[in-house]
């Protein structure tokens, strides 16, 4: 059998996946990669450091080299958030992986989609036949608060973006640009310096290109049919007739944390490998 790529990306699911997926074929069968996009939380690296130890097994990390920082690719490509996805993700994950897997034999890749993304599993495997996908939590019915839980009843102390009532681990330095209406709220009120360092992105984005570049849209119909889908973070003065977050509402993100009090009182759901 040529080696099971498991995924690690920083966060709690995906974190669990690779731990099943080590469990289930052997640790010695087991690859386990971080896709690092130099813009993550500096305590993402202290969890991937408790992982390793956990799955004891080395964390590789890989990243697109062409790049230095994450805003090297905003820059080069003057976008933040479109359509068909953010730029970022499309340098700095996507293609690292499927570069990856081209130059590597593999058996399959493990993936940490937990059992409320059953969308994202079938696109992976629609899209990237060759990717021979497995998804560990799918399989087992597992939400992302039962992968918390499974790793607090480890003693690993969870990601610090949990802790702080984000629901994901991910690009915590500038703040994610796919997060959505509610996240960028959550940013504007608790870390006013990382909205206004976007905002100003925007702006300088929108002016060089001519047209508004933001992160965010407005879904209505009505915002469609006007074409106004693009919603600013700071209203911008050429384009008065676009929203701005603070026209917005967004759904309150919500932690998911719950701290039970029970860490190392109950039986481990893993063999030790």
């Amino acid at each position: 059998m040529k080696k099971i790529i498991c995924w690690w990306s920083g966060g709690v699911t995906s974190a669990v996946a690779c731990r099943i997926a080590i469990d289930l074929y052997g640790k010695e069968n087991c690859r386990v990669i971080f896709i690092d996009t130099m813009n993550e939380s500096e305590d993402t690296y202290r969890f991937m450091k408790d992982c390793s130890s956990w799955y004891r097994l080395p964390i590789e990390t890989i990243k697109n080299e062409k790049y230095s920082s994450i805003q090297d690719v905003w820059h080069d490509h003057l976008s933040l958030n479109v359509a068909h996805g953010a730029i970022c993700s499309s340098e700095l994950k996507r293609n690292v992986r499927v570069d990856f897997q081209r130059k590597n034999e593999y058996s399959f890749q493990v993936f940490g989609f937990d059992i409320d993304e059953p969308n994202r599993a079938k696109n992976i495997k629609k899209n990237y036949k060759t990717s021979r996908p497995i998804f560990p939590l799918l399989f087992h019915a597992l939400t992302k608060k039962d992968c918390i839980n499974i790793i607090e009843k480890e003693c690993i102390e969870i990601p610090e973006m949990y802790k702080l009532g984000f629901s994901n681990n991910n690009c915590f330095k500038t703040g994610c640009v796919q997060g959505g209406i509610g996240y960028w709220k959550k940013i504007q009120a608790e870390y006013p310096e990382k909205f206004k360092s976007m905002a100003a992105l925007e702006h300088e984005f929108t002016d060089l290109k001519g047209k508004p570049v933001t992160m965010l849209k407005d879904q209505s119909n009505n915002a469609k049919l006007a074409g106004l889908e693009r919603v600013f973070l700071v209203p911008h003065k050429d384009y008065p007739l676009h929203k701005s977050i603070d026209d917005m509402e967004g759904r309150e993100v919500e932690s998911l944390i719950e701290c039970n009090g029970f860490c190392g009182t109950q039986t481990n759901l893993f063999n030790q490998v």
